[in-house]
């Protein structure tokens, strides 16, 4: 993927989940998947596992919205 390319896909998400049905989709998101809780289950480190890949999608769309994309 080129610059040009992911400045293009940072706009979209932008498009996407600025607008209000994209924030209540990222809302319904962050409940479900452990955004704002801790992903440690004690004693079954694959489920933490689990979780914490699920949380890391929520970080990643997190990112892209507040990314700022420098034009070149």
């Amino acid at each position: 993927m080129d610059k040009n390319d992911l400045k293009q896909l940072n706009i979209a998400y932008k498009q996407v989940f600025n607008s209000d049905n994209g924030k209540k989709v990222l809302d319904d998101l962050e409940r479900r998947c452990s955004y704002h809780a801790t992903t440690h289950v004690k004693g079954d480190s694959h489920e933490s596992a689990f979780l914490e890949g699920t949380r890391s999608v929520i970080l990643f769309i997190k990112n892209m919205l507040t990314k700022k994309m420098e034009e070149k």
